[in-house]
């Protein structure tokens, strides 16, 4: 669940088998039993239930899996998960962002440790990459469902900091601080968007060559089959790869 990157992008273009699709599943479970658990049960008073939910029917997640994922957050004794996000490097020193949700955070920075140093890459310090990025949130509408001068006021009255006009959706980008605010002043006016989420922004991207960017999609993917990792960031340029 790499946000809504090129990297996203990717994965979707390359389809999911059954296995992926499960893990898909079980990733987004967690984030909504999480977010169930720390805040209200009802998705309408807790924007961060809300937002986990959204995601979940935009990859298709069964309602039957959501109610169980928001009725598993009530189960006394249940594992804690805490939000952790890690640093590092790839090949060809891109830089990563990986953020996870875990219960043994000695077992998360093992196996990512382990994926980078196999890809000839290296796990980072707090702070050694999150400099190259820009922590914001992001809303896509599809273009059919908003005309681009609504979008541009429902952006302004909203507080959000930037518009794009893309070519299949409008692209809201504001800072972190204001993603659910933002997000509830334009779920007044739309009953569902394209995609939103809270990411890590690359500030500017590093080119590569097929090859290269072949590698690191490879490494990205083994980041992905790690149980803990939720969504992974990076400032290396995978526009217009052929798969």
């Amino acid at each position: 669940m790499a946000g809504h990157s090129h990297w996203a992008g990717i994965k979707h273009k390359k389809g999911r088998a059954d296995k992926e699709r499960s893990k898909i599943f079980s990733k987004l479970s967690r984030e909504i039993t999480v977010a169930a658990k720390l805040g209200d049960k009802d998705p309408d008073m807790n924007p961060r239930l809300r937002t986990a939910i959204q995601a979940a029917k935009q990859a298709n997640m069964p309602k039957d899996n959501i109610a169980r994922s928001i009725s598993k957050s009530e189960i006394s004794g249940d594992k804690n998960y805490e939000n952790l996000r890690y640093e590092g490097f790839g090949p060809f020193n891109i830089a990563l962002v990986i953020e996870t949700l875990t219960d043994n955070k000695n077992r998360s920075a093992s196996t990512i440790r382990t994926v980078l140093q196999k890809n000839g890459g290296r796990l980072g310090e707090s702070g050694s990459t999150t400099h190259l990025f820009y922590n914001c949130g992001i809303i896509h509408i599809d273009k059919k469902k908003c005309s681009e001068e609504e979008v541009f006021e429902m952006a302004t009255n909203s507080g959000a900091k930037d518009c794009f006009n893309l070519d299949n959706h409008h692209e809201i980008i504001c800072e972190k601080d204001d993603f659910y605010k933002v997000k509830s002043e334009f779920e007044k006016k739309l009953d569902n968007f394209e995609y939103s989420g809270i990411e890590w922004r690359p500030l500017s991207y590093l080119d590569l060559n097929k090859e290269q960017k072949e590698k690191i999609i490879e490494m990205l993917e083994s980041l992905e089959e790690l149980d803990d990792v939720q969504n992974i960031y990076t400032n290396a340029n995978l526009r217009n790869i052929k798969l």
